[in-house]
C-alpha cells in the first residue's frame, strides 16, 4: 500500500503526558491540544514529502529512506534522523523518541511517539 494522500486526525491518546515529557509548557499544551491536523505524505519510490498542518501553521519535512535527513522533533526542534521502512511501517529515532507511523489498512494511518514508558498514539484517517 501507499502512503500518499491526506490525511485528517480522528483521535489521540496520551496527548498531553506525552508533550510535557517532551518538555512542552502546559500553556503550550493547552493552545494545541484541540487544534485539529492534517497531514499529506507524497510518496514517490524511496523519497518522502510529509507536511503537517495544524491550523494556519504547516510543517515540511522532506527524507529518503535510509538516508540522514534533518526532521522536526515534536517539539519543533530540527534533528537528524534516519527513516526506515518495514513493510507499512515507517520507522525512526528523534533524540530518544522512537516514531513508528504505520498504514494499518488503506485509509487509517496511525503514528505512536514512544519516550521511556510514555506512548503517544494518533489515528487519522484518509480524506
Amino acid at each position: 500500500m501507499s502512503f500518499s494522500g491526506k490525511y485528517q486526525l480522528e483521535s489521540r491518546e496520551n496527548f498531553e503526558p506525552f508533550m510535557k515529557a517532551v518538555g512542552l509548557s502546559d500553556e503550550i499544551i493547552q493552545k494545541i491540544k484541540d487544534l485539529k491536523s492534517t497531514s499529506e505524505i507524497e510518496e514517490n519510490g524511496d523519497t518522502f514529502k510529509v507536511t503537517f498542518t495544524t491550523g494556519a501553521n504547516a510543517i515540511v519535512s522532506n527524507f529518503t529512506i535510509g538516508q540522514e535527513a534533518e526532521l522536526l522533533s515534536p517539539t519543533g526542534e530540527k534533528v537528524k534522523g534516519v527513516v526506515q521502512h518495514e513493510g507499512n511501517k515507517l520507522k525512526t529515532t528523534l533524540k530518544n523518541i522512537l516514531s513508528v507511523t504505520e498504514l494499518v489498512d488503506a485509509n487509517t494511518l496511525v503514528s505512536t511517539l514512544t519516550l521511556g514508558n510514555i506512548v503517544h498514539k494518533t489515528t487519522s484517517k484518509r480524506m
